[in-house]
């Protein structure tokens, strides 16, 4: 917005910006006033069948809320939810005192995954196990 002020401030000068920001409020309201005006003219022509009209459209957008929790969720929210139970001390440089976990409790469980052993050393002589189906 402070963006298109000032590119208008520029465009138009300081005299006719006051002019042209009413006439574009006034324009706004009108066309506000005619949506209005045909939303309620057909809902007195169509009566009840408008509703029936209007269910699906309401059924979309129930359908949407559950999805809004996905909103704003940043790489960093994603990372820190999903493959760090919600520890963020990796971003925030915080290892001493613990951090806060995420309130659900799928992911306040600390995980059952255990990294592998690392492989034997070898003995002096031995030759390293060859897969041939890897090669």
């Amino acid at each position: 917005m402070v963006i298109l002020v000032v590119a208008a401030l520029v465009i138009l000068g300081p005299d006719r910006l006051p002019g042209a920001i009413r006439w574009t409020a006034q324009s706004l309201r009108q066309v506000r006033d005619y949506a209005n005006g045909a939303t309620s003219q057909l809902r007195n022509d169509l009566g009840p069948e408008f509703d029936e009209i209007r269910k699906p459209l309401q059924e979309i957008n129930e359908l949407r809320r559950p999805l809004d929790q996905f909103r704003g969720m940043t790489p960093r929210a994603a990372v820190t939810r999903h493959l760090l139970n919600g520890d963020d001390s990796l971003f925030t440089g915080n290892f001493d005192k613990p951090s806060s976990t995420s309130n659900s409790s799928d992911y306040s469980q600390p995980s059952a995954y255990s990294p592998p052993e690392p492989p034997k050393p070898l003995a002096r002589n031995e030759k390293p196990p060859i897969d041939f189906d890897a090669t």
